[in-house]
């Protein structure tokens, strides 16, 4: 099955009420990541698939290849996930609000 997407514009359309996972790495989450995202580093992800609970669950990136992969591993353990394509670098292109720091 292959994975689903969504655009930057179709998730910013969505609103804050929805389950957004960043799997990037520490240094860039905090550099800035989606206000209302929650932080699971993509080596992590197999120990953190209780936090996949959105139906469906978005999961981001940089640019989309990483939160690909974390989506492949949760749909394969039953989760129902969507890729966002282009990542937080079509965010942040988009002109959408980010936080920085460790603030989730």
């Amino acid at each position: 099955m292959a994975i689903r997407e969504i655009s930057v514009a179709e998730l910013h359309a969505l609103g804050t009420d929805v389950v957004l996972i960043d799997v990037r790495e520490d240094d860039e989450w905090q550099e800035s990541h989606v206000p209302h995202a929650v932080h699971v580093v993509l080596g992590t992800v197999p120990d953190h698939l209780d936090r996949f609970t959105g139906e469906p669950t978005y999961v981001m990136c940089k640019a989309g290849g990483r939160s690909l992969r974390a989506c492949e591993f949760a749909d394969a353990h039953g989760h129902d996930v969507v890729n966002v394509a282009g990542g937080m670098l079509a965010w942040i292109h988009a002109g959408y609000d980010v936080h920085a720091g460790t603030d989730a």
